[in-house]
């Protein structure tokens, strides 16, 4: 929120055995550099998944979305063999808990990148890390804020969240991929399937909007 807010002011782990069993096999026998997809709606494609267990529906969706995921995981950090990995969890979630999805609040791209995060982010917190050396000076700890300077912030962030909830659906959710997700604009234009230079116009006029419904924070 804070990155946004930045911005407005300068202008289950691995999938078991039987989990993977249950995904159609045609997903899973490929590697994800071969797989290929064509025109999509990955709206209806996630609820018909959802409604009936399309199994050619989920075909299609893991073809637009595994060498996507792929690549948003190898820009998060991941190694090449880690970033396929969380790419097919997020997947097979997908496929079993498609009846959670809510198209009303977020378009199919959204949900399943934030499936992907989700999982990645738990494969870093469960990781076994080293002790901590107490002495070591990133462990100091920082002087601590005015509570002034907290009660703004908080207040100047939920200033923002009531702007962003105004704007187009559209510009909605190029921002939650930019600001939330951590995603290139390159990756939203091909994670949406919508020209480079109309993701940009589509964050830069809900810059706009966000500033023009806020007028400039102090």
């Amino acid at each position: 929120m804070f990155a946004l807010l930045s911005a407005v002011q300068s202008e289950s782990n691995r999938p078991n055995h039987k989990a993977l069993q249950e995904v159609p096999s045609a997903c899973l026998d490929r590697p994800i550099a071969t797989i290929r997809a064509g025109n999509l709606d990955l709206n209806e494609k996630l609820i018909a998944v959802a409604d009936s267990q399309d199994r050619a529906a989920f075909a299609d969706l893991y073809a637009h979305f595994a060498p996507r995921l792929k690549a948003f995981m190898l820009k998060r950090g991941c190694d090449f063999a880690t970033a396929e990995e969380v790419a097919q969890m997020a997947l097979v979630a997908v496929w079993q808990k498609a009846a959670l999805y809510q198209p009303e609040k977020a378009s199919a791209a959204t949900w399943i990148f934030t499936i992907a995060r989700n999982l990645h982010i738990d494969q870093i917190r469960k990781a076994k890390r080293p002790e901590p050396d107490p002495n070591d000076p990133l462990f100091v700890p920082a002087g601590e804020k005015q509570a002034d300077d907290s009660i703004a912030e908080a207040q100047d962030a939920a200033r923002v969240r009531e702007a962003i909830a105004t704007l187009p659906p559209d510009q909605q959710e190029v921002l939650r991929l930019s600001f939330y997700e951590d995603m290139s604009h390159g990756q939203i234009s091909s994670a949406l399937g919508l020209p480079l230079g109309t993701v940009k116009s589509r964050i830069r006029l809900a810059f706009r909007r966000i500033r023009s419904g806020l007028g400039e924070l102090q």
